[in-house]
């Protein structure tokens, strides 16, 4: 199962690389720019900076959203633990109903497989019902520079072998965040996404409280929408400290359909080994031309 999935990423990769097409005509009359860049920046209103978005830990809409965005998501990964295997799966929707502002309702699903069939392994569960909202309050054409705030707020769920026992909902997630993202030249994207995780149960008086640093660096290839990067993935508690190092692609395969990869090679995780993800990106509506 496993090199099954990881031969579908590279088939994936592949297949849209060759994909991605440019009009030989706008590429003459922008050749210092990125054909891309242009569009987003200087074809509507209001101002909006082009900035590479992480694929693991995904932005809730593009910084600085005009409205009317909508996007469609939906990921699949692998995650190799020592005692049991992870397969994750996504549905999310965003869509931004005022300029600057993106909302999202996304739906997490984690499943679970004993490795060797052997050991333990948790519950395979739908995690929570996932709320967010993100506002770009600094827009910068001349530092090509945005600045976010925004919340998520995850209504947990217990497992599917548990529903009909007890509380179908088991506590609630708040994760208020900032994002601060600025791009070098014409592509070089650079990125920070932290803020804390605080989780709380049901029927306890005390819960678990972490910090999300999240770093990333991207480079966009001019004249597309495709980029290679890397996101170092940083939790923080009060006895621990793990990072995750995510190398990633994202690549066109039509003019509203992206296709991100992702690998996920862990430096303090004790009980983690190497993971994998990959994320469909569709735009209903979008137009590059």
């Amino acid at each position: 199962m496993k090199l099954l999935f990881c031969n579908l990423l590279t088939v994936a990769a592949v297949s849209g690389a060759y994909a991605q097409s440019i009009d030989s005509t706008e590429t003459s009359n922008h050749q210092q720019d990125s054909l891309y860049i242009w569009k987003v920046e200087e074809q509507q209103e209001p101002l909006k900076i082009l900035h590479a978005e992480p694929l693991y830990i995904d932005l809730i809409r593009d910084l600085g959203a005009r409205k009317g965005e909508k996007e469609w998501n939906v990921g699949l990964g692998l995650t190799d633990n020592y005692s049991h295997d992870e397969y994750l799966a996504l549905v999310e929707y965003e869509f931004a109903p005022v300029d600057r502002l993106g909302l999202e309702v996304e739906l997490p699903f984690t499943f679970y497989s004993k490795s060797n069939g052997q050991g333990a392994s948790p519950g395979s569960r739908l995690n929570s019902l996932k709320l967010a909202g993100q506002y770009t309050f600094l827009v910068s054409g001349r530092l090509k520079t945005s600045l976010a705030l925004g919340y998520i707020h995850e209504f947990e769920i217990s497992p599917f072998a548990d529903y009909g026992k007890g509380r179908f909902f088991t506590g609630n997630l708040y994760n208020p965040f900032l994002i601060a993202a600025k791009r070098w030249g014409q592509n070089f994207h650079t990125l920070i996404y932290t803020g804390p995780v605080i989780e709380r149960h049901f029927g306890h008086s005390t819960g678990h409280t972490l910090w999300q640093i999240n770093s990333n660096i991207h480079y966009m290839i001019t004249g597309t929408r495709n980029f290679i990067g890397v996101e170092l993935n940083k939790e923080a508690s009060r006895n621990d400290f793990d990072t995750t190092i995510r190398p990633q692609m994202r690549v066109g395969i039509a003019d509203n359909l992206l296709v991100g990869i992702v690998t996920g090679i862990p430096l303090h995780r004790e009980n983690q080994r190497f993971s994998s993800f990959l994320r469909l990106i569709y735009e209903p509506g979008h137009k590059t031309h």
